[in-house]
């Protein structure tokens, strides 16, 4: 059997992590000991043996929604955002003189990866929306490391997950260097999934338990409130945006 919470994973949080799929384990009595890190995780995904882990909304709307099912959607620690949703902060150098994304217009933009919906979709529909559009790209296969990259000047601007943002300036000294300027409309949170074999309702109460059961401290850590329950449906109608032309090297 598979566990993963990979979404917000980091050395700082990992043993959060850990206890929180404790809880889940000690309720739904079953699954496996420990967590699983590192793999492939559209392996993970996709596996009849998967019991919970967490994906992205575009991977979700985009390949998954007709062989996994949905958990539930998290509620997180983010002001002025509605409860089962999130959004993606704009990040820039603090040296910076511009102060709006869309003074970004043909900027290098910084992104995690194509099936992202806070690196790649959100800034993507904000510029659309917008009447612009951001300039060359550059992949850098996580948002940490796409904040890293504008606050070395090898990208203009990047849209991280507010949550991971969170998590970037409590434990990363780069982020001294960046500043935020907006931020995108929000959409549904990152869903917690399990396989299409198996019956979300008892996972599903497990894990609202086990967020509970966890201390004020342990909540913060990971910015988890609770989960909700938010239907396929709001997860798909959002757009599939193409992917990045080409990227710089």
């Amino acid at each position: 059997m598979i566990a993963s919470l990979p979404m917000y994973d980091r050395p700082e949080t990992a043993a959060v992590n850990d206890r929180l799929w404790q809880g889940v384990r000690e309720r739904l009595g079953q699954g496996p000991a420990h967590l699983t890190r590192g793999g492939d995780l559209w392996a993970e995904w996709q596996s009849p043996d998967l019991i919970l882990s967490q994906t992205c909304g575009l991977p979700y709307r985009a390949r998954l929604h007709d062989r996994v099912h949905l958990v539930a959607t998290p509620i997180h620690d983010l002001p002025d955002c509605p409860e089962g949703q999130y959004y993606s902060v704009f990040v820039v150098r603090a040296d910076d003189p511009r102060t709006r994304p869309q003074d970004f217009a043909g900027a290098v933009l910084a992104y995690n990866e194509p099936l992202s919906q806070s690196g790649w979709a959100a800034p993507q529909a904000f510029a659309a929306a917008d009447g612009f559009a951001f300039g060359p790209t550059l992949r850098t296969g996580a948002h940490r490391l796409s904040a890293r990259a504008v606050a070395e000047g090898r990208a203009d601007i990047a849209a991280i997950d507010a949550l991971t943002w969170v998590l970037i300036t409590r434990h990363d000294g780069f982020a001294r260097g960046l500043r935020v300027i907006g931020r995108t409309d929000p959409t549904p949170a990152l869903p917690f999934i399990t396989a299409m074999t198996r019956d979300p309702a008892p996972i599903r109460a497990a894990l609202s338990e086990a967020v509970a059961a966890l201390s004020v401290a342990d909540r913060h850590t990971l910015g988890l409130l609770g989960v909700t329950i938010l239907t396929p449906e709001a997860y798909r109608a959002l757009p599939i945006p193409a992917p990045p032309a080409a990227d710089l090297a």
